[in-house]
Parts: structure tokens; sequence; C-alpha cells
């Protein structure tokens, strides 16, 4: 869901976090699961004549579901937005935090990607603003980080003025002289 938009504001970009990017918290999730399910075996098979395969089986159904459930609920309880004027980033269902900043206010847009990220396509898109050090601005786990690197840039060459050769440094180029 977009934030509220003001006369003339226009969405250039708005998404959540890659599936892709949460693929190590199911991973973990399942690998939590299977080794409760192995100690689960091994007790019920030392404490009775037989494992219990039912138990076995209902805490493993159990753990999947609630990992996929939290993987999913992690991904689109957040939520990245571009526009015209601003970034926005909203986290959190039940408590909420919202992070916004205008694009005057970008100085340096960075993407990075690990080698895992570069396999599934996804990166952390870094906006260093004018708050300094200690504001973290980050759309992390994109798909395809470099178009939101271009989606910026495209809104801040469109403000003119202040901000209006990010892209140029961002990219390699040298500003064209006016």
């Amino acid at each position: 869901m977009a934030p509220k938009l003001g006369p003339g504001e226009q969405v250039l970009f708005e998404g959540h976090p890659s599936w892709r990017s949460i693929v190590d918290f199911y991973l973990k999730g399942f690998a939590i699961t299977a080794v409760i399910c192995l100690l689960v075996a091994l007790v019920t098979g030392l404490v009775g004549d037989e494992t219990n395969k039912g138990l076995v089986v209902l805490i493993a159904i159990a753990g999947v579901g609630i990992t996929v459930l939290v993987g999913f609920v992690k991904r689109i309880a957040t939520s990245y937005t571009i526009t015209n004027r601003r970034l926005h980033i909203k986290r959190g269902i039940v408590s909420r935090t919202i992070q916004e900043t205008r694009l005057e206010r970008v100085q340096n847009v960075n993407f990075s990607q690990s080698v895992i990220q570069r396999f599934l396509q996804i990166g952390d898109v870094d906006f260093d603003t004018a708050a300094g050090d200690d504001y973290n601005f980050t759309f992390s786990g994109v798909a395809e980080p470099g178009d939101v690197v271009q989606r910026v840039d495209e809104a801040t060459r469109s403000l003119g003025g202040a901000g209006g050769g990010l892209g140029d440094e961002q990219h390699g180029q040298q500003p064209a002289s006016r």
C-alpha cells in the first residue's frame, strides 16, 4: 500500500522484498523442524517400544507450516515505495515502523549483492541521506536492485536542481557541464 500521496505526486516503484530474499529463513526453519522431529523420534523411541510416528509427522507439518507463514508475513509486512518526491519504507503489521525521506535529501544510491544474492537476482539498495550515518535507509532483498537504482535516478533527475545529477556519478559518468 502506497503512502498518502500529495498533489502531483506519482508512484514510480512499489514493492516488497523478493520471496527469494527469505530463502535462507525458510532453509533455517526447515532445518530446525527436521532437528526437532529427529529429537522427538529418538526420545519417543527410547521411552516407548517404538517411535511415535504420528507425533513426528504432526510436528513436521506444524513446523513447515509455521515457517512458511512467518516468512510470508515477514515479506509482505515490509513495503518499499518510490515516488517522484520521496522514498518510503513501511515495516510491520501489529507494531509499525515507517521511514521516509525526501528525494532532495538523497546524496548517494548504492546497491550490493553477495554471491548468493547475485545467484538469486536480489540485492540491497542503500540510500545515503543528509541525515548522516545514524540513519539507515535500505531497501533490503529487492529483486533487480539495479532497476530500483535507475528509478531513483530518474526521479531525482525529474526534480531538477538539488540532487539532479545523482545518477551521473552513480553510474561512473561525469555530469554534463552546463
